[in-house]
């Protein structure tokens, strides 16, 4: 075996660059994927590789317990597919595994302590918390007095402090919160912390008469905490539009209706000032109906006028359609405008070619008359295309007639 030494460094680095790469995985994951562990362990416990007879078995039994198969089992059901955080960590643990379930099974069987805490160190013992795993404040009733918990126990993160549980605080969390007070015990245990009355801060007891102090928006009077009326007080600070409305131990601010311009409560009654559109009749602010008792509401030719509440609008009337700006007559589609010679046969049209060409024929045979060679040679040229096509045309028939017998 000497020529395995050579390669004992690179494992071993091997190994300790793989517990780096894992430092950032959170505790929780790797509590659950040794939690997932056991439980194959457990599974496959009475499990073994088959048998005719029971010496047989037993003796097979035996070596499937710590057998490669048995451990490849457990792995491939360690982490649900969906699971990515598992998976990974898995992945990046697989020699870390292999060391335990081959090696170190025997002197330590917790799974979870030797590779989360000892190996990985991403978690801690319980009662400890924070990267050198420090104890947590503990008292008679255990981590944080038993009414609590450790910030970060369990993991390499948090500070300690005790987040004491509803009704408690304190360092250990032995002291009765604001709206609770202490129990009296018939023991010699420390008693509970029960809710006061809910507008109590401090009181002696659960009813509403056993008030010592009372909470923001309430005074106390005669060991009773009474709702401060906010809104009628300056207490209120409420914007413009909107109105308070009292609530037990506080207050709140509500919209204005719409047809308010500042209010001093809900609907149209409450109304500081009419808003644009409505008019006050009687108490109440309501809706002006200008399209009536306008003269002219909507002035466009064709428009009809419709109310709405607090306003108006204008619309083209029943029949016509608004085109830029203007309510003209909605008529029926006909198609695409014709074009100045869509009506016309062809026959009309090639007459029109001809008189086309002959009106150029004379412009032209005026130009060569005044001894212009250029437009000469053009109307001598055109003269020739047009006989050629006369001819041609002629000639077309008369052999179409000949051929029919005419």
């Amino acid at each position: 075996m000497w020529w395995s030494w050579p390669l004992l460094p690179g494992l071993v680095l091997f190994s300790v660059l793989s517990v780096v790469q894992v430092q950032t995985a959170p505790c929780q994951t790797c509590r659950k994927l040794t939690d997932s562990f056991i439980k194959g362990l457990e599974k496959t416990s009475n499990k073994n590789f088959g048998g005719g007879n029971t010496a047989w078995e037993e003796e097979k039994l035996a070596k499937y317990a710590r057998s490669e198969t048995r451990l490849l089992e457990i792995v491939e059901a360690a982490c649900e597919k969906s699971d990515f955080d598992c998976n990974k960590l898995l992945e990046q643990l697989e020699d870390q595994v292999e060391t335990w379930w081959f090696h170190r099974q025997q002197e330590a069987p917790d799974l979870f302590e030797w590779l989360c805490i000892e190996e990985l160190r991403l978690c801690c013992p319980p009662g400890r918390f924070g990267p050198d795993c420090k104890e947590c404040l503990s008292g008679p009733g255990g981590v944080c007095g038993g009414l609590g918990r450790c910030e970060g126990e369990g993991t390499r993160l948090g500070d300690g402090e005790c987040v004491c549980d509803p009704g408690y605080f304190g360092q250990l969390c032995q002291s009765c919160a604001d709206g609770y007070y202490r129990e009296k015990s018939s023991n010699h245990s420390t008693p509970a912390c029960a809710a006061c009355y809910h507008s109590c801060k401090k009181c002696s007891g659960p009813e509403d008469y056993k008030c010592v102090d009372c909470k923001p928006g309430w005074i106390l009077h005669d060991n009773k905490c009474v709702d401060t009326d906010e809104c009628g007080t300056e207490l209120a600070r409420c914007l413009s539009n909107t109105y308070c409305h009292n609530t037990d131990g506080s207050y709140e601010c509500r919209g204005c209706d719409q047809a308010c311009v500042g209010c001093m409560g809900s609907g149209p009654a409450r109304c500081k000032k009419c808003a644009r559109g409505y008019k006050l009749r009687g108490a109440k602010c309501l809706d002006v109906d200008e399209c009536s008792e306008r003269v002219i509401a909507c002035p466009g030719l064709n428009e009809a006028c419709f109310n709405e509440e607090g306003s108006f609008r204008c619309e083209c009337a029943d029949g016509f359609i608004r085109r830029d700006s203007i309510c003209v007559e909605n008529q029926p589609y006909s198609g695409p405008e014709k074009g100045l010679f869509d009506d016309m046969t062809d026959d009309e049209v090639l007459v029109l070619q001809q008189m086309f060409f002959g009106v150029v024929i004379c412009a032209l045979a005026t130009l060569a008359a005044k001894g212009d060679m250029v437009f000469t040679a053009i109307f001598i040229g055109g003269v020739a295309a047009m006989a050629g096509y006369w001819l041609s045309e002629k000639g077309d028939r008369m052999l179409d007639g000949f051929l029919k017998g005419r």
